[in-house]
């Protein structure tokens, strides 16, 4: 049995919630977010909050039931408080900067990197520090993810991009005899 799956997920106030034909809007003050769920897992919404139960239990129903839950959780935080996520761009040469729709990266590659930033998100571009915020989970986290493996931080001097908050375990570099 799901833990997450069994708790009552609380709708806020000034946020909206309708389920219909197994989408699940959700309307509050950042925006408007839209996901589809299957049918196997039962969402029953009251005005101030919402339950989920798993139609039959089956391995893969008890699998979603959580997971669903779960996304349903992220979707009301998203649309009253939106994600930030923070990377940390480290290294001698490194720069980055937000031109129009592109976050245009200088990672000591021979040209500089474009990486197209997605419509429902803000990035913004301070001296090392790149923050990216939506409304979205999914989208922030894939987001900031891809940007991330574009140069992740080495081992020795421990340059590249990182998360904020994030250690990057050092190895000692060679010994000299």
């Amino acid at each position: 049995m799901s833990r997450i799956g069994k708790k009552i997920i609380a709708i806020p106030a000034k946020t909206e919630v309708t389920f219909s034909e197994g989408v699940l809007t959700v309307k509050g003050p950042m925006g408007t977010l839209t996901k589809k769920f299957k049918p196997e897992i039962e969402i029953k919404i009251a005005p101030t909050e919402i339950t989920l139960e798993p139609k039959r239990v089956t391995l893969e129903t008890r699998a979603l039931w959580g997971t669903y839950a779960s996304h349903i959780m992220n979707m009301i935080t998203g649309v009253t408080t939106p994600f930030v996520k923070k990377l940390i761009l480290e290294g001698i040469g490194y720069k980055s900067e937000v031109k129009g729709t592109n976050l245009v990266l200088a990672l000591g590659f021979s040209h500089l990197v474009n990486v197209p930033i997605p419509a429902t998100l803000k990035v913004v571009a301070e001296k090392n520090i790149i923050t990216a915020t939506g409304i979205d989970k999914e989208v922030v986290g894939e987001f900031v993810a891809n940007v991330r493996s574009l140069k992740k931080p080495e081992p020795y001097k421990g340059k590249g991009m990182r998360y904020e908050g994030e250690v990057v375990k050092r190895k000692q570099g060679k010994k000299t005899a």
